[in-house]
């Protein structure tokens, strides 16, 4: 439980130890397919899954809220496993492991595609803090959400305290980063999570995406060589190890930043990100991840492919994917009023995509670029002020010719 709530490596291997000691436990199988799901490995969730449903008769009324919850989840009834979950706390407020899907912005709350679904994620943990107190797990999901809201204060208190108790949670790490993040420290961010990462290991769940941040920190403090060393070695496809889904957002995401920071465009490694999209996410429905494979199409210029996106939109804010596509599609080519006539509308409301404001932000930054590009720098500059406050207070913002 611990591994999976920190995302230290081998989490599924605990929960195999646990179902080969006691092959009637059903909680195992069913932890052992959510901990397969998490790690990209979604093929390998359906054994376990088959063999919790067949042990779930005879478990107490719990187990057999839990297995049901997880069941949902692992077969994409989403909005019914959240639901699930909300009646399952009402009995069991200190299960954590059937709290855990409904929290961060990749969670059943995350991903709903609604309109206030960062008040939703505060709104659904903070009456817990009478049973969870100073749990590590709780404070970490606490701070996330606060983070989130911009409640920096209170999040900071939160996520320390969880570091302090458990210090080798990369999901806690990972927080303190957004912190960093969103306060515009750069430097010390760089620092915290540099350290903190020199001995968590390569399959870790969290290696990839922890690496994205320091390849974005890399970048925007001028450590060029640094950043594209950190792409090459555990962002890129091929190299990167963890779940898809890091991979197929945090490689287009760096290599736009990149772009936008000066750095010349790579049409190949853009094809290459476009064929890793198309292996593993090349339906939409997941509108946080059509985001990003719409990028990599645009600026690997695959009319064919992205115009599956725009004609067959799904998803909980597949509406907002058309207008990304076109709005990528002429930011490619040059064409950047468009682009920002494309973009701007969707950012009074592109919490509705999921992910992190660090991640969203990549559609601020498009738009504050493309009016640059267009002429208009002053535009460009009172956009990402207003946008992006913090950012640019030490170094200024990572758009090549702002400054």
């Amino acid at each position: 439980m611990d591994s999976l709530m920190s995302a230290t490596a081998g989490m599924d291997a605990h929960f195999a130890q646990a179902v080969a000691a006691d092959e009637g436990f059903a909680l195992g199988h069913i932890s052992l397919a959510r901990a397969k799901q998490l790690l990209g490995r979604g093929h390998e969730a359906k054994a376990p899954l088959a063999k919790a449903r067949e042990l779930a008769a005879n478990t107490t009324s719990r187990e057999k809220s839990q297995i049901a919850i997880f069941e949902k989840i692992l077969t994409g009834q989403s909005p019914a496993a959240l639901e699930a979950i909300r009646e399952h706390m009402k009995s069991w407020p200190r299960d954590a492991m059937a709290l855990a899907p409904a929290t961060s912005v990749f969670g059943l709350i995350g991903f709903s595609g609604k309109v206030g679904r960062e008040l939703d994620q505060l709104a659904i943990l903070e009456p817990f803090e009478t049973h969870y107190g100073d749990d590590w797990w709780y404070r970490t999901q606490l701070a996330f959400a606060q983070i989130e809201l911009g409640q920096f204060a209170e999040g900071q208190r939160n996520i320390d305290s969880a570091l302090a108790a458990y210090p080798k949670s990369a999901h806690g790490a990972h927080i303190r980063g957004h912190l960093f993040y969103e306060t515009g420290e750069r430097e010390a961010g760089l620092a915290f999570l540099k350290e903190w990462m020199a001995d968590y290991p390569r399959d870790g769940m969290m290696h990839c995406h922890n690496h994205w941040h320091l390849a974005l920190w890399s970048m925007e403090t001028g450590r060029h060589d640094e950043a594209w060393r950190i792409y090459d070695t555990a962002l890129r496809p091929g190299a990167a190890w963890g779940p898809q889904i890091n991979v197929a957002t945090d490689g287009p995401a760096f290599l736009l930043r990149a772009e936008m920071a000066g750095q010349p465009r790579k049409p190949e490694l853009w094809r290459e990100l476009g064929d890793y999209a198309t292996k593993w996410f090349g339906r939409p429905g997941l509108s946080f991840v059509d985001m990003h494979t719409v990028l990599a199409y645009a600026m690997a210029d695959d009319k064919e492919k992205i115009a599956g996106f725009m004609d067959n939109p799904r998803g909980a804010a597949g509406d907002m994917v058309p207008p990304m596509a076109r709005g990528f599609s002429a930011f490619a080519a040059g064409d950047y009023k468009h682009a920002a006539d494309e973009l701007e509308p969707l950012l009074d409301t592109h919490e509705r995509l999921g992910g992190s404001r660090a991640q969203r932000d990549l559609l601020e930054y498009t738009v504050a670029a493309a009016k640059l590009r267009g002429g208009n720098k002053s535009d460009a500059r009172s956009f990402i002020e207003k946008r992006r406050p913090k950012n640019g207070k030490v170094g200024g913002f990572p758009l090549h010719g702002l400054d």
